[in-house]
């Protein structure tokens, strides 16, 4: 199991103590200090079924990189080169389990998909 972490996040921080309580192994990525590249992106997504902008934080200051873009397959490319360039902006945690199930980790009913 991988998670990808921000470890300034508090919900990121409640993922990897809920995996502690459960026993899980797991592997932390510190997203931001190792960016995912577009491939892995696209494999989140595809995991997730969800396009980039469903996992875009549009609160950052970074958020300009998106601003303007419309949700659709023609601007797709470019919400995803705004998270490779912009890891700050991707959701926090993502946790794929060994199985291939991700989630979003931010609250209990995610979590519960991949802990056993």
């Amino acid at each position: 199991m991988e998670i990808w972490v921000n470890p300034a996040c508090s919900k990121c921080r409640a993922a990897t103590e809920a995996l502690d309580e459960a026993g899980v192994a797991y592997t932390v990525r510190r997203y931001l200090d190792e960016p995912p590249t577009r491939a892995e992106l696209e494999g989140v997504l595809a995991r997730l079924g969800l396009e980039p902008w469903h996992i875009t934080r549009l609160g950052e200051p970074e958020s300009v990189a998106v601003t303007g873009l419309r949700r659709s397959e023609e601007s797709r490319g470019e919400w995803l080169q705004a998270l490779v360039d912009h890891p700050q902006l991707i959701q926090r945690p993502i946790i794929t389990a060994d199985d291939g199930t991700t989630v979003i980790g931010r609250d209990p009913t995610s979590l519960a998909k991949i802990l056993p």
